[in-house]
């Protein structure tokens, strides 16, 4: 079975902020495959189904961004799913707004939900989708920023954004995913 997993902050509070694009692409990728995430357990909300007739996972940690890893290992401990089998969902600063960048290993670099992964799974190889929310103006409170909300202008973007991160990680499911990388990395605009 394919894990598909989302970071973001749970609670309406922060529902739609750049911090939980991770979500807002689980949720679309719920609502494209028709997959309920009513399932409660391991610190997550989840729920299963099928891709093309291969079995899926969708995942929304449910402890705060930095906390991801401590319900994530468990859930993937349970349902025997192995670390090269998951692909995760989280927003980048250091991408503009509409870029993607999929890649199969790499740090934490300064992401929280990432780096806690990273040290639940004992490893950094494995598959992911960043999505690019920019940088606050230079000077501007980057946690103030990454709570915040995407602006009018950027909020068609996101639609655009969030369609095509759920289309690559439906791919994910039953392409080879160096064959997703190289049909969605890059600017949403370009493809």
């Amino acid at each position: 079975m394919k894990c598909i997993i989302g970071l973001g902050n749970p609670g309406r509070k922060y529902e739609k902020t750049r911090h939980n694009i991770g979500f807002m692409v689980i949720d679309r990728l719920s609502s494209d495959l028709g997959i309920g995430l009513s399932q409660n357990k391991f610190k997550c909300s989840y729920g299963a189904g099928y891709v093309n007739g291969k079995k899926v996972m969708l995942v929304k940690p449910q402890t705060f961004m930095n906390l991801s890893g401590e319900g994530v290992r468990p859930l993937l401990d349970y349902y025997k799913i192995a670390v090269e089998d998951i692909l995760v969902l989280y927003d980048d600063l250091d991408l503009p707004v509409g870029k993607l960048r999929l890649r199969q290993k790499g740090s934490g670099g300064g992401h929280n939900g990432i780096k806690s992964l990273n040290q639940h799974l004992a490893t950094d190889k494995y598959k992911r989708i960043r999505i690019g929310i920019d940088r606050p103006d230079p000077g501007g409170s980057i946690t103030g920023y990454v709570l915040g909300r995407f602006t009018k202008e950027e909020s068609a973007l996101i639609d655009k954004v969030t369609a095509r991160s759920a289309e690559a990680s439906a791919d994910f499911v039953t392409v080879p995913f160096q064959d997703v990388m190289t049909e969605y990395n890059g600017d949403v605009n370009e493809q």
